[in-house]
């Protein structure tokens, strides 16, 4: 049998806290999910101004990229070279760039998406709230 790490609340808060101070000082109105290695969400905030639409695109964002264990950008990447049939890949639907799965000791733990800005911006701001982990 196997053990292995799961997301406390206290991490949580901390991602959350990293991935909004780094929204705020660039501007930058995003919606963050936070989910576990399953894809279920654990945490959502929508910060002022970001569209509606952003609390959805981040959390299937955050998703992608825990079920598929990489970035969601490298899932985009694939099909804008060409491989589209994999737009029918059944349960991601959030193959965009913006997804960043949160790794320990080579396992995917969780993953952060972000949505609301410039896809290299949200992947930005998702990275910076892993960074507060110090994995």
């Amino acid at each position: 049998m196997k053990t292995t790490t799961v997301l406390e609340i206290s991490d949580l808060k901390k991602m959350a806290a990293a991935a909004e101070a780094e929204a705020l000082k660039n501007k930058w109105a995003v919606s963050i999910a936070i989910v576990d290695a399953g894809g279920h969400l654990l945490w959502l905030q929508r910060l002022d101004g970001a569209a509606p639409v952003s609390a959805h695109i981040c959390q299937a964002k955050a998703r992608t990229a825990a079920l598929g264990c990489r970035e969601s950008r490298l899932y985009e990447e694939m099909i804008n070279g060409g491989r589209t049939s994999f737009l029918s890949a059944p349960t991601i639907d959030g193959m965009l760039e913006g997804g960043v799965p949160v790794m320990k000791d080579g396992e995917c733990i969780g993953a952060v998406g972000v949505s609301g800005v410039k896809a290299t911006e949200d992947s930005q701001v998702a990275k910076a709230g892993i960074a507060a982990l110090g994995l």
